[in-house]
């Protein structure tokens, strides 16, 4: 009787590339481009603009509230969207182009209300990063490593501001404030190369979604919560979403008033370079903030984390009416690292946390980040309002003051949230 040869196992299918290391690139790259132009479109419009056609910190402001307000408005959408599509890498690329053609165009676009549509679409785009990130995460690492992970994902997306920024600095002493339009473009291909390694199937679109729906659980409600309830039912999000008005009403504007106050004093191509020096400085401050709210997040708790974000950020404030030497400013904005490394880190957190179980968790991101965007748009206007009117040291001490009330509200009101079911 004939013997049977043994049968060869088939060879391993090919691994595909690992989603920790492409979502590590896609932050990195994806830095400098998911904000737009920032404090930089401050300084082009006040510095090189102003001179030939009449621009100044109040029109400036404007341009950045409209934008903001229609970033905002688009928040919510956002969020849904996301919470729907199961293609969300390609999402984050085809919003990434979207905010870039929206930069790159503003020196061939003359007028302010083609500046403010270039800057409105720009903003819209960028409503789409925060959820998308953050939904890819939950995604791919799950619940609980969910925490560890957006700490390492705001580390990496501080450092990829810092070299960015860095580069601006240089750059615009040699070549003047308009290069950062072209790094803007380059760091744009390189963030669509590397959303492109992250396969879509390897994203579990229900846990990203907020879902805890356990295979090996017949019995769990995996059905979603109406979309509305989920946000007008809880205090505790409604107060959280209160908390980001307040900490962005006071936070959005202190770097685009220092940007403006170098200009000022320095000139324009000194206050790029001194600007690019500020967000260096913050962002490398965040990179090891975001790592310590990723690893002691869970173990401390978010309260006080919390807690100490707003107290800098209040110190922070009352610190820039010190001193108008550009390098004290540039030393004071480094504390932005602490209280902006903070928030940022934990946003997503505290949003999961409270929304765990609902399957609302992009459309909650989105809602919040809807009173945030808020708070950002409004203190453009009214920083900008303030200058012109009274000067710069009593634009720090009332945004100093916004952040003190956010303090006092958040250590009175809001409860603890890890832990937290929904």
């Amino acid at each position: 009787m004939a013997t049977l040869a043994p049968t060869r196992p088939a060879p391993p299918a090919a691994a595909p590339h690992p989603p920790g290391r492409a979502l590590d690139a896609l932050n990195f790259f994806l830095a400098d481009v998911r904000d737009g132009l920032g404090p930089y479109l401050a300084i082009y419009l006040v510095a090189v603009r102003g001179p030939t056609h009449g621009w100044n910190e109040a029109t400036a402001g404007l341009v950045l509230t409209i934008a903001g307000i229609v970033g905002l408005l688009a928040q919510t959408p956002a969020g849904w969207l996301i919470d729907r599509s199961t293609r969300k890498p390609a999402i984050v690329i085809a919003a990434a182009l979207v905010v870039t053609l929206g930069s790159v165009s503003l020196p061939f676009v003359h007028g302010f209300g083609p500046v403010v549509v270039t800057q409105s679409l720009a903003a819209a785009a960028g409503a789409l990063f925060a959820p998308a990130i953050a939904a890819i995460t939950l995604g791919l690492f799950g619940a609980r490593a969910f925490s560890a992970r957006v700490g390492r994902n705001e580390a990496f997306n501080h450092a990829g501001n810092a070299v960015s920024a860095a580069l601006a600095g240089v750059l615009a002493w040699r070549f003047g404030p308009v290069v950062v339009f072209y790094l803007m473009a380059g760091l744009t291909v390189a963030s669509v190369f590397a959303a492109l390694r992250i396969d879509p199937r390897q994203i579990d679109d229900e846990v990203a979604r907020g879902l805890d729906c356990a295979p090996d659980a017949p019995d769990a409600d995996c059905d979603p919560s109406p979309g509305w309830r989920v946000l007008l039912e809880q205090r505790a999000l409604l107060l959280f979403a209160a908390l980001a008005f307040l900490f962005h009403l006071a936070n959005a504007a202190m770097l685009t008033s220092v940007s403006q106050l170098l200009a000022r004093t320095v000139g324009k191509d000194q206050a790029t370079s001194l600007t690019a020096a500020c967000i260096v400085a913050a962002q490398l401050v965040m990179v090891p903030m975001a790592l310590l709210v990723g690893r002691k997040a869970d173990a401390w708790g978010r309260k006080p984390l919390f807690l100490a974000g707003f107290a800098v950020l209040a110190a922070r404030g009352a610190l820039y009416t010190v001193s108008n030497d550009p390098w004290w400013l540039v030393a004071v904005q480094a504390l932005d690292g602490v209280g902006a490394g903070i928030f940022g880190a934990l946003f997503p957190i505290v949003i999961a946390d409270l929304t765990r179980g609902s399957g609302r968790f992009n459309v909650a991101q989105g809602a919040v980040a809807t009173a945030q965007g808020l708070g950002a748009a409004l203190s453009a206007t009214l920083a900008g309002t303030i200058i012109v009117g009274a000067g710069y040291a009593p634009t720090f001490l009332t945004l100093a003051a916004i952040a003190g009330g956010g303090l006092a509200l958040y250590a009175l009101a809001m409860p603890e949230t890890r832990d937290r079911t929904s």
